[in-house]
């Protein structure tokens, strides 16, 4: 058994409050889009930007680079994300910088594990996330086959968790995921359901990054490759 990490350090882990890796927004240079090359905006937390690894090794990037070998071109995606955001941090961000487009090829959207963290109620998650989702519906020129959720990863299975309540926090993250799939499917909306995924980093250390916490640039290739096949499916590429 791993030994127990101090609140304060899981605090720092989630908050990237003092390690200096926080990943702020990034945004895409328009300037360098064709004609030829489609548009994604991916809405989320730590998950979207790959806290502790190379952006390059996200799961936007991955997905656009496996799309564009097949010859389906995007621009960079614009990633409007943060460690440590809520819901209500991520609607607080879209008011006050929105995105650079008025409307996006593809829109995905990750977000819920720190309202799991934090406490904050279901209700509370219901709300924002249904108000995120229409956001996300609007960024896509509200073609609602444009929209991906992904579900929410389960950190229970991570070193950083080890001397947590692990089954009460994989409940929780259960408990998230039917509330964001209820939205999505109730929506018309796609959802990718990549927690089974990160469980397999139980027995597989190599799919979670250095911090302990987040996926390592192995774990979000294989989100990769099923979010590159949907978008295939559901547009006209």
């Amino acid at each position: 058994m791993l030994r127990t990490i101090t609140f304060l350090s899981i605090f720092c882990l989630l908050t990237s409050c003092s390690n200096g890796e926080n990943k702020s927004v990034m945004i895409s240079n328009n300037d360098t889009t064709t004609t030829n090359e489609y548009t994604y905006l991916a809405l989320g937390d730590s998950y979207t930007i790959a806290q502790s690894i190379p952006s390059t090794e996200s799961y936007p990037a991955q997905t656009v680079n496996i799309l564009s070998a097949e010859n389906i071109h995007f621009s960079a995606p614009e990633i409007i994300a943060r460690t440590g955001w809520t819901t209500t941090d991520l609607l607080n961000k879209i008011k006050s910088s929105p995105p650079q487009r008025s409307s996006y090829d593809i829109v995905t959207l990750l977000i819920g594990v720190n309202n799991q963290y934090q406490h904050l109620s279901e209700d509370q998650y219901k709300t924002e996330f249904t108000t995120l989702l229409n956001k996300a519906i609007r960024y896509a020129n509200n073609n609602k086959k444009r929209v991906i959720v992904l579900s929410i990863p389960d950190y229970s299975v991570t070193p950083f968790a080890q001397g947590s309540d692990t089954a009460y926090i994989a409940q929780q993250i259960n408990l998230f995921n039917q509330i964001n799939r209820t939205i999505s499917l109730q929506a018309g909306v796609n959802y990718l359901d990549i927690t089974a995924y990160t469980r397999m980093s139980v027995n597989n250390r190599s799919l979670i990054a250095y911090d302990g916490l987040h996926p390592s640039g192995k774990e979000y290739a294989i989100w990769s490759q099923d979010l590159a096949a949907l978008i295939k499916t559901i547009t006209d590429y």
